[in-house]
């Protein structure tokens, strides 16, 4: 597998290395954590001021996330986490609901949460016990790619094993959550970060089917 996006200095960021990894799949694995980490929860102090020194090249996902260092720089870390607040939680519940079960179904804990509980099992997927949030979060499902990328379950998935996780669990709903990320209109912070997980998530797609026909 070859996915092309370019090369990004993201090795601060939250990442997990393994050895026997090649650099295109650290990279992709690099990438989901990556964007698991801004997803996951408000950004900490110490996230913001790894992002502002982010280096990346002139791909559509590299613009963005050169936008998104600029981004970290300029703006004070209380008006970066109530971005998040406003667009992920809210008072009752934020403007964006970032489930797969609520974007493919229109409920919370709907079946395609019981089918990822199903696989997790399989796999030997625990999430640690003070996680409240139910496992199809959209940063859950990007630590799990990653984790099946670098071997973090007792071993190193195939390429034809991340691709049957990626379309039963991510390729229906991920972009769409992402476009919905990227045209809020509280995001400000956000928006390239809904910018590059779309990107990502159309090369996966991709590079998926090239891997399956080439």
């Amino acid at each position: 597998m070859i996915p092309i996006f370019g090369r990004y200095n993201l090795s601060s960021i939250n990442t997990v290395k393994r050895e026997a990894i090649d650099n295109e799949d650290q990279l992709r694995a690099d990438m989901y954590s990556f964007l698991a980490s801004l997803l996951r929860s408000e950004p900490t102090a110490e996230l913001v001021d790894k992002l502002t020194v982010l280096e990346s090249d002139d791909t559509p996902i590299g613009k963005s996330i050169k936008t998104l260092a600029k981004l970290a720089s300029s703006l004070d870390l209380p008006t970066i986490r109530d971005e998040y607040v406003r667009i992920f939680i809210g008072v009752g519940r934020g403007e964006l609901l970032p489930f797969a079960s609520y974007y493919l179904t229109g409920f919370l804990k709907d079946k395609p949460l019981a089918k990822l509980r199903n696989d997790m099992t399989e796999i030997g997927i625990e999430i640690e016990k003070n996680v409240k949030e139910p496992e199809d979060h959209i940063a859950s499902l990007f630590d799990m790619m990653s984790g099946l990328i670098l071997g973090k379950f007792n071993r190193k998935y195939s390429i034809v094993e991340q691709r049957d996780f990626f379309n039963k669990h991510l390729d229906p709903w991920a972009d769409l959550l992402m476009r919905d990320i990227e045209s809020s209109k509280i995001a400000v912070f956000y928006s390239p970060v809904g910018t590059i997980g779309r990107e990502f998530i159309e090369i996966e797609r991709s590079s998926f089917k090239m891997d399956v026909t080439g």
